[in-house]
């Protein structure tokens, strides 16, 4: 897999510009959802690189992250004259970098496209690192390719036009990459205050998480081994996410994840010795920054089901990632139904 350019921008316009200048291509196409159409395209859309873009819309949220919208942008590129030559700019959430990067990589067997993430969550993990899909079937991110974007922009102004729910969603996988990497950075994470953000010191940070995720892609980019790191807290997670969804209480992918973190790190002290204290230092932050997902016992099975369809499983068996301390990776770990539903006794009683 082709590696992509990751921009830290400090100037949105001349990276752009710069971006689509390094693409040949006939037609330039952007893809926006609702909601960034209306916050986020203002900010860029004046720009001379932008001029001659055609637009294209998807409603906002995961609950759009269907075929349908996926065939809504298919059929635009097609009325739009887009050839195999054209490029098409994701501008967006995870949501839209993970959709916009799927219908770019199928439509005549693949136009090229560069993801401008707008959200924290899409700059340290959706844009990140060649994943693209969309759910199906009431599952997660069930349907894809690997194809990574030309260019990544990250530039950190887009954060402020996230409310709180959206720059928290984000900061759980900036949590778990600390998690995975090292003892300092885990430590930062925790002290820093995503009530009050000082949004000087979370570029930096991004600039560090994003280099943690660029760093395990580039070791293992079709995921047979290490990149199993990165999924961390989301074997949970997404079984928590499919569940809200078929309930119509859809959560934030980043809440899921962070409960999902909670969830797993209780495993790795069962499993792979984890310092307790580091466990407990984790669930308090994220009940103090997150809440609590609620479900009752009578869903065990259910999330349960939902966990033996992750697409890190073999035969059926329920495979997670968990960690020995901060930073001590050990991936293709396997828990049984039992302590699986003692893991979520866990969540549920604390």
């Amino acid at each position: 897999m082709e590696k992509q350019d990751v921009i830290l921008s400090e100037n949105i316009g001349e990276s752009l510009s710069a971006a689509i200048g390094n693409v040949a291509h006939d037609r330039l196409f952007v893809l926006t959802d609702e909601t960034t159409l209306k916050l986020c395209w203002p900010l860029v859309s004046e720009l001379p690189c932008l001029a001659e873009a055609q637009m294209i819309t998807i409603g906002a949220t995961d609950e759009n992250k269907t075929l349908e919208s996926l065939s809504h942008v298919w059929t635009e590129l097609q009325r739009g004259g887009a050839t195999r030559h054209s490029l098409m700019l994701n501008l967006g959430g995870g949501m839209v970098t993970d959709l916009g990067g799927f219908a770019a990589s199928t439509f005549k067997r693949g136009i090229a496209y560069i993801n401008v993430p707008t959200t924290l969550l899409s700059m340290v993990d959706a844009s990140v690192g060649g994943k693209t899909g969309i759910n199906f079937g009431g599952l997660k991110n069930e349907i894809g390719v690997f194809n990574c974007a030309r260019s990544v922009i990250l530039d950190t102004t887009f954060l402020r036009t996230l409310d709180y729910e959206n720059l928290a969603s984000g900061y759980a996988e900036m949590l778990k990459h600390g998690l995975i990497s090292n003892v300092e950075t885990w430590a930062e994470l925790m002290r820093f205050d995503l009530q009050q953000a000082n949004y000087e010191l979370l570029r930096t940070m991004v600039a560090k998480s994003v280099a943690v995720k660029e760093r395990i892609v580039d070791e293992d980019p079709l995921e047979h081994g290490i990149r199993k790191a990165l999924n961390l807290g989301h074997t949970v997670g997404h079984a928590f996410e499919s569940l809200a969804m078929a309930e119509n209480r859809t959560v934030l992918h980043g809440y899921a994840v962070a409960w999902g973190l909670v969830c797993e790190l209780y495993l790795s002290v069962r499993h792979t010795g984890f310092p307790k204290d580091k466990l407990w230092q984790t669930l308090q932050f994220v009940k103090e920054n997150y809440g609590k997902f609620s479900f009752d016992c009578k869903q065990y099975d259910r999330l349960y089901e939902l966990m033996t369809h992750d697409k890190k499983n073999t035969a059926g068996v329920v495979n997670f990632t968990l960690l020995g301390e901060v930073g001590d990776i050990r991936i293709n770990q396997t828990a049984t139904r039992e302590e699986i539903f003692d893991m979520l006794d866990f969540y549920r009683e604390n």
